[in-house]
C-alpha cells in the first residue's frame, strides 16, 4: 500500500471519528427553554447541602423552606431544589470558587422553575428534588453575582451584566 493511500485511509478515519464525536457533544447540551420555563420565576433562600462542580454546568444543592401566603417559613417542612449554573470557568470569573461556596452558607438564587414543575426523586441523592436554573446568587453580605447559566430562551433582565464581587469567604 502507498503512503498516499495510508494517509488518506487514516485521513478518513479521522474525520469519521470527529464526526461520531461531534454529534455526541451537540446532542448533550440543551437552550434554556428545552427544560426551563421562562414564566415561572422562583427566589430560594436557604442553605446550601452540596455542590457539583461539573461541566458543562455546576449544580448547586440548596435546602429550601416551604412558606405561607406571607413569605414566612412553615417550620418542619423544606424542599431540596438543586440549581443549575454555568460552567464552573464562569463562576471563576464571576469570582465564585471552591473556597466561596460552602456547606451550610446560606444564599439566595434567582432563577426559573423547570418546565416540569414537578419535584423529582434525584438518582444521585435519593430524595426528592426540584430544578431550577439560576440567574444569580446574593450573598449574606448584599454580594450578587451571575450564575451564567441562562442562555437561549432565558428572559433578558440584566443579570448576566452583573460584575464580580468580593463574595463572602467562610471562617
Amino acid at each position: 500500500m502507498s503512503n498516499y493511500a495510508r494517509y488518506g485511509t487514516a485521513a478518513a478515519a479521522f474525520a469519521a471519528l470527529m464526526t461520531l464525536g461531534a454529534g455526541t457533544v451537540a446532542h448533550a447540551h440543551h437552550a434554556f427553554a428545552a427544560e426551563f420555563d421562562s414564566d415561572a420565576p422562583v427566589i430560594l433562600r436557604g442553605p446550601i447541602t452540596f455542590i457539583e462542580w461539573t461541566n458543562p454546568h455546576t449544580w448547586i444543592h440548596l435546602k429550601v423552606p416551604d412558606t405561607d401566603a406571607k413569605g414566612q417559613a412553615k417550620p418542619g417542612t423544606t424542599f431540596s431544589w438543586m440549581v443549575e449554573g454555568g460552567t464552573p470557568n464562569t463562576l471563576l470569573r464571576s469570582g465564585v470558587d471552591k473556597t466561596t461556596l460552602k456547606e451550610g452558607m446560606q444564599i439566595v438564587v434567582r432563577g426559573y422553575q423547570s418546565k416540569d414543575a414537578l419535584c423529582v426523586v434525584s438518582q444521585k441523592t435519593r430524595v426528592r428534588t426540584c430544578k431550577a436554573n439560576g440567574r444569580d446568587i446574593t450573598f449574606t453580605n448584599g454580594c450578587k453575582v451571575f450564575m451564567g447559566s441562562s442562555g437561549t430562551g432565558a428572559p433578558v433582565d440584566g443579570a448576566d451584566k452583573l460584575g464580580s464581587c468580593a463574595a463572602p469567604k467562610p471562617t
